[in-house]
């Protein structure tokens, strides 16, 4: 009997085209698992999962773990759904408070801080977003996922950490990237990496099978996907991760 791969990903906007070609592919045969970018790291370390699309600071503690296609979640110019939110300028930040959901962007936020803003902010564990109401001068909010559209313009300052990235380092950015545990078979990976690339063709398919159409008929959703999200794992977004990964950088925020 032939054994069924269980598949973790991204329950975000970001990711619909990858699970629209998983869910629609006539040959894989998957358990497909939605969770939050932290909750999919988790699932995979806690083998609930044999695939992953995990956060891409996650991937160097695992071992027996290879990276399995040639797709990524990732962005080579503004990437809008990972940002800094202030009043305060980010040079005079004295507090970041972290979004949980996606180490990658918490170990960005580290990058960035020393090697572009030059601040040694407190880092602060954000567990409920309504802090955001109760902002005072020097804060700053790392938000990430589909809730930043919510608080687009209700601060005096965004950054965009994709963007922030490319200027620090010239290159594009991956936040997370499809990997497998050795032994998973090559006939699974192949066949993902082809559900992958069919789902990432037919973008607007998924947006029309998804629950993000909305009231504007899925235009925003669509051009979110197609104008701030890259999805291929190309030579840069490999050169950049392991920059990424060679800084170091291990960002552990207390709770508040």
């Amino acid at each position: 009997m032939a054994i069924i791969p269980k598949i973790t990903a991204v329950s975000y906007l970001n990711t619909i085209p990858f699970v629209y070609g998983i869910e629609h592919d006539e040959h894989l045969r998957a358990d497909l698992l939605l969770a939050p970018p932290a909750d999919c790291a988790k699932n995979y370390i806690e083998g609930k999962a044999d695939i992953a699309l995990l956060p891409a600071a996650v991937v160097p503690e695992l071992h027996d773990t290879n990276i399995i296609t040639d797709y990524c979640i990732g962005a080579v110019g503004a990437v809008r759904t990972v940002t800094i939110m202030s009043d305060t300028p980010i040079e005079r930040v004295r507090r970041v408070w972290l979004d949980p959901h996606s180490r990658t962007s918490v170990q960005l936020c580290g990058y960035l801080a020393k090697h572009k803003w030059r601040i040694a902010p407190e880092w602060l564990n954000m567990s409920d977003y309504a802090i955001t109401a109760e902002r005072k001068e020097g804060d700053a909010y790392l938000l990430i996922g589909d809730k930043v559209f919510d608080y687009e313009g209700m601060f005096r300052y965004t950054y965009d950490l994709a963007i922030e990235w490319r200027e620090a380092t010239k290159l594009p950015f991956a936040f997370a990237v499809w990997v497998a545990r050795k032994g998973v078979s090559y006939e699974v990976t192949d066949e993902l990496q082809r559900a992958l690339t069919f789902g990432v063709e037919h973008v607007w398919e998924a947006v029309a099978e998804s629950k993000y159409m909305g009231n504007d008929g899925g235009i925003t959703a669509y051009d979110y996907l197609t104008r701030n999200i890259d999805f291929i794992l190309d030579e840069e977004k490999h050169r950049a991760l392991k920059k990424f990964w060679d800084a170091g950088i291990r960002i552990v925020p207390r709770s508040y």
